[in-house]
């Protein structure tokens, strides 16, 4: 088997990087041409730099920032690229934790960035990471496609997907039971005897969200629920826009009595607008993922809880298992969710239409 695509450990020759002295020789230029051409220096004509870069794209060569003083005998850098949504969410803050956990433990350092949900802050973040030569990623993406990483899976370096799946190549991946959990939080609801529903939801394009309202809808039409007219409020970026929304559909005739959310930000934001609205002792409400100080509130909030410490540790356990040698093929590990009622999920409806 020849893993350049799976993630597994590769053969040595795979694993050798392009250096300048490679990029020079097919360039035809000497080292120091390749250099200024490299760091954006000054008096090298567009010819020339036209070669070397031409060179450096059909080589996949990355410039290697003070490897000297990173790099140790073994080839490794002791240090990981661990890349999450935003390090401001707490479900990406316990990801982080659970990373730095176990890599502590193998004397290696975490190197950690925000996506923020933007393309190309994604790979400018995990170009930042290849220069600094880290032995592996750990990366949350919501780039259409992250084949520009199948150079670095080619060289043997262990990239473990988190939270969402990749496309256009593939390597390890630790997920949560989207699909299962949004249908396990509706065929809560349904059990109280709702039938008027309303879904917010993340971004569209991020397949965690399409899993959730696609878990969600089916549920319903399992039920016996029409879904064609059921509210289905996507792309909410943030707390304000789901405030902003949840308000202005209580403006509506016949407004929803349950409320599935798929996304902590974007629960928080409903939970703002039921209360500003005095409507959150009679509107039922499910989030996916768990709340910060939600089993404080009154009602407490109703959750399908992410175990995202154990997402974490899986995901760092997979890389240090290929850096240790393991080629076996790439591995999708799902992590199981869970319900915990706290109040907000067990109202029950008072004005059905």
């Amino acid at each position: 088997m020849t893993p350049l695509s799976n993630g597994g450990a590769a053969p040595e020759a795979a694993r050798a990087r392009p250096t300048m002295r490679h990029v020079a020789a097919l360039a035809g230029v000497g080292v120091k041409t390749v250099s200024r051409v490299i760091n954006g220096e000054p008096n090298v004509s567009p010819a020339t730099t036209a070669k070397v870069l031409a060179a450096a794209r059909s080589l996949d060569y990355e410039p290697d920032l003070h490897a000297g003083n990173l790099r140790r005998s073994d080839g490794r850098s002791r240090t990981l690229g661990l890349l999450v949504g935003s390090v401001d969410n707490p479900f990406a803050g316990a990801v982080h934790r659970a990373v730095e956990d176990v890599a502590l433990g193998r004397g290696v350092a975490v190197f950690a960035s925000s996506l923020d949900d933007d393309p190309a802050r994604e790979q400018a973040a995990v170009s930042a990471f290849l220069r600094r030569r880290v032995d592996g990623l750990i990366l949350t993406t919501v780039s259409e496609s992250q084949s520009y990483l199948a150079p670095e899976l080619r060289r043997g370096t262990p990239v473990v997907f988190v939270d969402r799946e990749p496309a256009g190549v593939t390597s390890d991946t630790v997920v949560s039971d989207n699909r299962d959990g949004a249908a396990m939080a509706t065929r809560h609801l349904l059990e109280r005897g709702h039938r008027r529903f309303a879904y917010f939801g993340d971004r569209s394009t991020i397949r965690t969200a399409q899993e959730r309202r696609r878990g969600f809808l089916d549920e319903l039409g399992s039920a016996g629920v029409a879904t064609r007219d059921i509210p289905v409020v996507e792309d909410l970026h943030d707390e304000a826009a789901a405030q902003r929304a949840a308000i202005e559909l209580f403006t509506r005739p016949d407004p929803p009595t349950a409320i599935f959310s798929s996304q902590n930000l974007v629960t928080i934001g409903v939970i703002r607008a039921l209360r500003e609205l005095g409507r959150h002792r009679d509107t039922a409400l499910v989030g996916f993922d768990d709340v910060p100080l939600a089993d404080l509130l009154e009602p407490g909030i109703t959750v399908v809880a992410q175990n995202p410490q154990e997402i974490g540790r899986i995901a760092a356990e997979r890389v240090f298992a290929r850096l240790d040698g393991d080629d076996s093929p790439a591995g999708r590990s799902v992590v199981r969710t869970r319900l915990i009622a706290r109040g907000s999920g067990e109202i029950t409806p008072r004005h059905e239409g």
